[in-house]
């Protein structure tokens, strides 16, 4: 086994780390403080191919792996996890559930601007009953003569507000279950279709999440993404893979925290030499460069083995899982070695810190991470 990046990749990731320090980098905190996602950046991001990682080149993709994907995410973490959160929701719940499960015609019309940068992609499954219990969703979509009609509200959905496409689960046959579950595609304008409440949240800031309503929303026929009663099925399939990039910023944000904290470990001066010359500084930075170092490689594995067409449901969940974990320990001892300064907004930890307990939450919590892990083993 080789686990050496290839030198397109070295280049690759030092191509995405310097984007990220000049252009987002520099902004991080106005960004977070005004609660907003600068969407002048999408024209640059999408010049560096990060709006369409996984694509293929007929829709204006990059075409990348699943791994240079990880890279790209993780990345982009290191410097703003906010920003790689709405990349990685971007490419791999809207677009991705277009792009593995949308026809020919879907495909053409809303992958190559959503590639380009020239829209924002949302996705819609969970509500404020339907959280972990998905197949609880009260969301419906009645069939009509000439298409369907959607009626409910989507909750905590990143790119609610502006996000210009949207996916969303709805109840097509309250009688099947989570068979009876479809997906459908539309776009912001769409008559019945409004952004609701934008939630003000402890983290990631700068991403977009907004409650999504639907009043008598008409869509047509083609607008089925799939086939009916399919929607849920599908959604697990987009979130197998999808939780490969949540485990990928967990690492990238994780590697920020530990060299943020190494950083001020080196600088700042107590009993006449530098606190990392102390043996309980670095006992914790080494254990965090291990831990990450280790979640790094389940992540990249769980993405070799989608890049080799191998199902990696139990793969994708352990490192979303234990990245997501270990990324939390390494934010709080980023605080932790800051002291008082990890405390106040004038250094980076304070953020990491509040940016990073998302990842222990959003697409499977922990728990259900455990329990995902866990029916694999037992062959359920």
């Amino acid at each position: 086994m080789d686990f050496r990046p290839t030198d397109e990749q070295e280049i690759l990731r030092r191509t995405v780390r310097q984007f990220a320090e000049a252009e987002i980098g520099p902004h991080v905190m106005e960004w977070d403080e005004a609660q907003h996602f600068p969407m002048e950046l999408l024209p640059k991001l999408a010049a560096l191919g990060l709006m369409g990682i996984q694509f293929p080149e007929e829709f204006g993709g990059s075409a990348m792996s699943a791994v240079d994907y990880c890279i790209c995410i993780e990345e982009l973490a290191r410097v703003c996890p906010s920003i790689a959160l709405s990349v990685a929701a971007h490419n791999g719940l809207c677009t991705a559930h277009i792009g593995m499960f949308g026809t020919d015609a879907q495909k053409q019309h809303y992958l190559p601007r959503l590639v380009a940068g020239e829209v924002l992609g949302a996705w819609g499954l969970t509500e404020a009953s339907a959280g972990s219990d998905a197949a609880g969703m009260r969301t419906t979509a009645a069939r009509q003569a000439d298409g369907w009609v959607l009626n409910g509200a989507k909750t905590f959905i990143t790119h609610g507000k502006i996000g210009g496409v949207m996916v969303a689960m709805a109840v097509s046959d309250r009688t099947r279950g989570h068979r009876g579950i479809s997906a459908f595609v539309l776009e912001h304008g769409t008559p019945g279709f409004s952004a609701g409440k934008k939630e003000n949240k402890l983290g990631m800031r700068a991403s977009d999440t907004s409650e999504v309503i639907f009043e008598e929303c008409r869509l047509p026929a083609d607008a089925l993404l799939g086939d009916e009663g399919q929607g849920f099925i599908n959604t697990l399939q987009v979130l197998d893979a999808g939780r490969i990039g949540i485990a990928a910023l967990s690492v990238g944000l994780a590697q920020g925290a530990y060299e943020a904290a190494r950083r001020y470990a080196k600088e700042r001066r107590q009993f006449g030499q530098p606190i990392a010359a102390f043996q309980a500084i670095q006992w914790k930075l080494a254990d965090n460069a291990t831990r990450i170092e280790a979640a790094r490689l389940l992540t990249y594995r769980a993405a070799y083995l989608k890049d080799c067409g191998v199902r990696m449901t139990k793969e994708s969940a352990m490192a979303k899982l234990f990245a997501s974990e270990i990324a939390v320990k390494a934010a709080d001892d980023c605080v932790q070695i800051h002291g008082g300064y990890g405390f106040v907004k004038d250094y980076p930890a304070e953020k990491y810190f509040r940016d990073v307990k998302l990842l222990t939450i959003g697409e499977g919590t922990s728990e259900i991470q455990r329990l995902v892990i866990a029916r694999q083993l037992m062959g359920q």
